[in-house]
């Protein structure tokens, strides 16, 4: 894996493996954040089989891309299944929750709606 204690520069100048990025642990779930702005984040996550996120919400519009694995996203009460190469729109403000149906990774872009 490459360093990236640099930041964003990094990634521009080597052009990385998004799988790589992040590396599973047993029982766990393991998250990295890539960019932190005012205007939104972009966080790589590695769950563990049968990990998840209880039912929440957040504030901001969100969209979750599927690199490697398997999860069941259940957004507002209806659950999706998505698997590697596969992605999904959480709308702000909507109840959504997740479980590792395998051990998975998941890209977490969130958009935050700059205050007027």
């Amino acid at each position: 894996m490459s360093n990236l204690e640099g930041g964003i520069e990094g990634f521009v100048k080597e052009g990385l493996a998004l799988e790589g990025l992040i590396d599973y642990q047993e029982g766990s779930v393991v998250s990295r954040t890539i960019i932190k702005k005012p205007t939104g984040t972009v966080t790589i996550f590695a769950f563990d089989k049968g990990e998840g996120l209880s039912e929440h919400t957040a504030p901001f519009d969100a969209m979750v891309y599927i690199p490697d694995g398997k999860v069941e996203i259940t957004l507002d009460k209806k659950p999706y299944t998505l698997s590697k190469g596969e992605m999904i729109i959480m709308p702000a403000n909507k109840p959504h929750a997740l479980k590792a149906v395998e051990r998975f990774k998941m890209l977490l872009i969130m958009i935050k709606e700059p205050k007027s």
